[in-house]
């Protein structure tokens, strides 16, 4: 959601500051994207957290769902889409949520501004409540009434605000609780101490009690007692289990803090104690979180002072598409769905607007539509810096002529006005006058876009100088036709090369046969090429930190008795090359060290090959442990490589700026030389109400088995930084190479992973206590940082759907170096990486070294 403004609720607050005439319902208007209105009645349940409307199809939204509000100026281009009025702008707003994984828009104008302000204000709070128990696992106690109460009315088919021993039943159906009807009927009547035959809400909440026992954690605290020197849970049992099994680093002073928040009051002459309620609690808060994301923290924590290049910068690719890449829409809802999420790079495919008319935004030769340059730098300048405070960089691929370069310039400045980095002071070569020694940090560039292009003064002085040496420097072959990865430079490039090989073929056949009397090869005269593209010096004015090239080569990472050859390539502080994921990748096989070296100082972007039509992604952090920092991903596409990105950079507040480890900001050859092994272990103990597998249709829960089987599996991707992988013979493991991109698969990382048994018929509180134990190799071990970028992923399956091609129960992913050790709940999300708001895996895990 781009900005709520409410504070937390607790849920008892929540009823009570939502009007009562939107519980029974108030008339709105309703708009479809194909603009026809309709008159219909909206209400909002607040037990149940959904906005609903009768409707055909299904008429709720889950709140917890909604990314955005849009109201005031902020709506008003979708006013316009939408071919309203102005005027009616004070009554209208727009809630994009999320269904299936796909991003929808539920269009309303109200009958008044005043109504319309009170719908928002109820709905955000609603929002807010449910948004909070996703933040972190805190709140107990509102998350066991939101519960309770979402569960009880769920359950109450009658109304009559009793459950009988049927609808007990089929909640515990709904639960995926797979319990026989007579330990039902037992909690049941245990529940129901009056022998009413019902039970009321104080009733059902002992029932809850008792099907939401943990054995697992009785047992864990049971050990932990007899393992003190008191043989109870006092704070010298706190601090031992704190500082053994959960490898904390805090103070005592902090621990006595934590322990004094869950201890019991002591009566006169006792200590204070943990009960095994306060000891599941302290398990499921914040202060037990397996990462700083998962706790809720939206602090930055990282030093941002440092220069530009030794930060990875979350990045996306064709922005301005929101599905498939050659027939796709473009939209401005890319963009804002994109810098909502922390995206700090966004893409510009700028071409002609037609006579007297402004740029546009599309995708170069494709059936994809077009969207004024306008309106795309208006919802960037709007939504910007919502998210994080940190510069945008607008990577721009210019279509243009001089003209149109001059329109481009005065829509920018005109959007982003003094937030536009600029240099006015430039020769009359388009060059700066004054040389750039080094990048600005990030903390220095807060709230400034950063245009990124071409600039074709500089990229012309550099391909003279380069022919001017004695000697051609040694270059890497890199596919370069363009600045970015859309499909026409690719099939250009392909083009390029069948047309070389025919002439090859046909300068052959002359040589053998000879060719005809009179007959002479000819050449296109200068006047026959096409003309070189010219370049505005007020678009080269906007060009400063972000100065596109050519990749010609990279200079040795240790040069030969430590001189530089005086003929290797150079490149300014300020010079980014891009590199499609193929050429990337054959670089880094090629000289991984250069790679790290170049990018050291210097911004380096990878791009998704141009055939990926469908928008899927590579793995980034193949990249990133190569230093490269803007590796663009379609964020269109929730597959593994989007989820490995949101993971990387949930930390450091989801700012979309992260510190690169200490060896690639520091260029340490020892510890990038040095590998390292060691084994990942993990316990998966248990999993606490997964959610159950999608179905076409409600009747599909009641054939053959409605119970989930689960099963979980846990991955290590581990970057293809050493010629030969960790894989002792004794591992049980399973193990997958890496591979290039295909037209049908992405390029992958190594894989090595283990898959638990199943649990039959238990998808609420199923019970594993399997150890796995997986084998990686790192650079340099944990000194170096390098573990960050080795990525472990949970997936829970439901029995015989652990294909590629099925959707899994639920999934956790995160840098396998933010991992805390020990006891840890793992928040569980979807396949599209929304959080599930009750599920988590419960797990013990641990880094072991070999020596």
């Amino acid at each position: 959601m781009a900005d709520p403004q409410s504070s937390p609720l607790p849920a008892f607050d929540v009823s009570l500051s939502v009007p009562e005439q939107f519980k029974t319902g108030v008339v709105f208007t309703k708009i479809n994207s194909d603009r026809k209105q309709k008159q219909v009645k909206f209400r909002l349940d607040v037990d149940q957290g959904q906005i609903l409307w009768e409707s055909k199809k299904y008429g709720a939204v889950l709140v917890e769902t909604i990314k955005e509000f849009r109201t005031g100026s902020n709506a008003a281009y979708d006013l316009a889409q939408l071919g309203l009025q102005f005027s009616d702008l004070p009554r209208f707003i727009s809630t994009i949520y999320i269904r299936s994984g796909s991003y929808k828009t539920l269009n309303m104008l109200a009958p008044t501004p005043e109504i319309l302000r009170q719908w928002e204000n109820a709905v955000r709070a609603l929002y807010t409540t449910r948004r909070d128990l996703m933040r972190g696992l805190d709140n107990v106690e509102m998350r066991e009434a939101v519960w309770q109460k979402m569960y009880w009315k769920g359950a109450d088919a009658g109304g009559d605000n009793k459950l009988d021993l049927k609808e007990v039943e089929n909640l515990c159906l709904r639960l995926n609780i797979s319990a026989p009807p007579t330990v039902i009927k037992k909690l049941f009547d245990e529940a129901d101490s009056q022998r009413t035959g019902f039970l009321d809400f104080e009733s059902f909440k002992q029932f809850v009690k008792s099907i939401k026992r943990r054995p697992e954690i009785d047992a864990l605290y049971a050990r932990i007692c007899d393992g003190s020197p008191s043989k109870i849970f006092d704070f010298q049992a706190f601090e031992m289990f704190m500082k053994g099994q959960q490898q904390s680093d805090c103070s005592a002073d902090t621990l006595k803090a934590i322990f004094a928040k869950y201890a019991t009051q002591p009566v006169e002459g006792q200590v204070p104690v943990l009960s095994t309620t306060a000891f599941t609690t302290f398990l499921l808060s914040s202060d037990n979180a397996v990462t700083a994301s998962a706790s809720g923290s939206h602090q930055v924590t990282q030093n941002m002072s440092h220069p530009l290049s030794h930060y990875y910068i979350s990045s996306s690719h064709n922005t301005y598409l929101i599905g498939h890449q050659l027939i796709g829409e473009s939209t401005v809802e890319g963009y804002i769905r994109a810098l909502l999420a922390g995206c700090r790079s966004v893409e510009l495919d700028i071409w002609d607007g037609g006579d007297n008319e402004e740029p546009v935004i599309k995708h170069g030769n494709t059936l994809t539509s077009d969207i004024p340059l306008r309106d795309i730098c208006d919802a960037i300048n709007r939504y910007a810096f919502v998210a994080s405070p940190y510069p945008v960089i607008i990577s721009a691929e210019v279509h243009l002529g001089l003209e149109s370069q001059d329109k481009m310039v005065q829509v920018l400045k005109e959007c982003f006005g003094d937030r536009l980095v600029h240099d006015e002071d430039l020769l009359q070569d388009g060059k700066p006058k004054k040389k750039i020694d080094a990048l600005p940090s990030v903390e220095s560039l807060k709230e400034k876009f950063l245009l990124k292009a071409k600039n074709l003064y500089v990229i012309d002085s550099a391909a003279t100088a380069s022919l001017a040496t004695s000697t051609p420097p040694a270059t890497i072959e890199v596919e370069e036709p363009s600045d970015t990865s859309d499909s026409e430079a690719e099939a250009t490039s392909k083009v390029a090369k069948v047309r070389g090989e025919l002439k090859s073929f046909g300068n052959k056949l002359r040589a053998t046969f000879g060719s005809k009397k009179g007959s002479r090869p000819t050449t296109p005269s200068n006047d026959q090429r096409p003309p070189k593209p010219k370049m505005s010096i007020k678009l080269a004015s906007l060009i400063v930190y972000t100065v596109g090239v050519k990749c010609r080569g990279l200079p040795p990472a240790t040069p030969t008795d430590g001189v530089q050859s005086e003929n290797a390539p150079h490149y300014e502080p300020e010079h980014i090359f891009s590199l499609s994921e193929n050429k990337a990748k054959r670089m880094i096989k090629d000289d991984m060290l250069s790679v790290i070296k170049h990018c050291q100082n210097h911004l380096v972007r990878v791009y998704p090959k141009g055939l990926r039509v469908n928008s899927t992604n590579y793995e980034p952090h193949e990249f990133w442990a190569a230093g490269a920092q803007v590796v663009a991903l379609n964020w269109q596409t929730t597959d593994f490589g989007y989820l490995i990105n949101q993971a990387m950079f949930q930390e450091n507040g989801r700012c979309g700026y992260i510190l690169k480890p200490p060896a690639l900001t520091d260029f340490n050859t020892k510890l990038l030389t040095q590998r390292t092994m060691h084994f990942f272990d993990v316990t998966i103990i248990s999993a606490q109400q997964l959610p159950t597998p999608k179905r076409s249709t409600k009747s599909e829960l009641l054939k053959k088995n409605p119970y989930v089987d689960p099963l979980v599996e846990v991955s290590l991707h581990v970057p293809d930084w050493s010629s030969t992988p960790f894989i002792p013979t004794e591992s049980k493991a399973a193990y997958s190479p890496s591979h290039k991109a295909t037209t049908t698969e992405p390029t992958s990382s190594r894989k090595v992973s283990f898959k638990t048994s199943i649990v039959k018929d238990n998808g609420f509180n199923p019970v594993w206590q399997e150890e796995i134990c997986l084998p990686f190799d790192c650079l340099g071990g944990r000194e170096s940082g390098m573990m960050d970028l080795v990525f472990v992923k949970f997936v829970v399956w439901q029995k015989g759907k652990d294909d590629d091609g099925d959707e899994p129960l639920a999934v956790y992913c995160a840098p396998l170096g933010c991992l805390k050790s020990g006891f840890r709940h793992l928040p569980l999300h979807d396949s599209q990486g929304s959080q599930h708001l009750f599920s988590t895996l419960f797990v013990e895990i641990g880094i072991r070294d070999v020596a």
